[in-house]
């Protein structure tokens, strides 16, 4: 398959899954794990925008910072597909003209950009579409043509911070892909929800928490020593959890963190202010039911 085609249709890849996302979906979080669905296609868009003026032979200089900041603007998706279409037209025009772009690393192949290109779509349009429970499949071909092109790449990629830590290997293409730009396979719901968990609690938002959790969730607290105190039902927790976020000075910072199946354990540094200002360090071991947690079992360093 030949650059231009693999670059075509993994920008349409990418395309499809903008197409579906919901008004309410934009502050979702995605596997990416500092941006949400709006950042993650800011993104992309962002590189759609460069992508037509650098294979024209424009420089970085020459672009400057115009497409700096938030440039979906209030269409978001119908930006984000104009763009698209765009770097599209660009490429197929340019790309049998050969030649090189000016990147920030260097003049590189304009063949070379676009398999860059390629990969980028391919890989930010599963996280898109897992963190929107849209269609996560792969053309098989496409993951094949980005895997062979990413075998010559991986190792400058890890050593310029670009990918993530790889993952455990399967004998699944696509899983395996996705294994080697850092993401897990598996991402989905339980995922989204213990990252929004997560953020609710180091902003203090106890009813955002609360949204997250089952009618009879379970909470295990950390004191007193040494068993902690165990309560079951919103209400009650409602009630624990107010003296945890009101404490003055409270913050609530996730260390790391991973899902797997039904359960999820939480690394977490949580800190007070005042004039017995101090901090613990912990692990929450979660439990998820119907989207939602339903357990969360506490524990502190001695």
């Amino acid at each position: 398959m030949d650059a231009n085609t693999v670059y075509h249709r993994t920008v349409e890849f990418f395309a499809d899954r903008v197409n579906a996302v919901r008004d309410d979906q934009w502050g979702d979080p995605t596997p990416c794990t500092e941006w949400t669905v709006h950042d993650l296609v800011n993104h992309v868009t962002y590189e759609n925008l460069w992508t037509v003026p650098l294979m024209e032979g424009a420089t970085i200089e020459e672009v400057g910072d115009q497409f700096d900041g938030d440039v979906l603007g209030e269409d978001r998706i119908g930006t984000a597909l104009a763009a698209a279409r765009n770097a599209i037209s660009s490429v197929a025009t340019q790309l049998p003209l050969g030649g090189t772009v000016h990147l920030s690393f260097g003049e590189t192949p304009t063949q070379e950009y676009a398999m860059q290109l390629a990969a980028d779509h391919l890989v930010h349009g599963w996280d898109l579409a897992a963190a929107t429970q849209g269609d996560t499949r792969m053309d098989p071909h496409l993951v094949h043509a980005v895997a062979q092109w990413f075998d010559a790449n991986e190792e400058a990629y890890r050593q310029a911070g670009a990918v993530a830590a790889p993952r455990p290997l399967t004998r699944d293409a696509q899983q395996d892909l996705l294994a080697r730009f850092g993401r897990d396979p598996e991402w989905g719901p339980h995922h989204r929800t213990l990252a929004l968990f997560n953020a609710a609690f180091g902003d203090g938002d106890l009813d955002a928490a609360l949204a997250l959790v089952t009618d009879d969730i379970v909470f295990e607290s950390t004191s007193p020593a040494a068993d902690g105190q165990r309560v079951q039902g919103r209400d009650v927790v409602r009630a624990a959890w107010t003296q945890v976020m009101r404490t003055p000075g409270m913050s609530f910072t996730e260390e790391e963190s991973f899902v797997s199946g039904d359960r999820a354990v939480v690394r977490w540094r949580y800190a007070w202010g005042g004039p017995d200002s101090g901090h613990v360090r912990g692990v929450d071991v979660i439990r998820f039911r119907d989207g939602l947690v339903c357990e969360k079992l506490s524990y502190v360093k001695g």
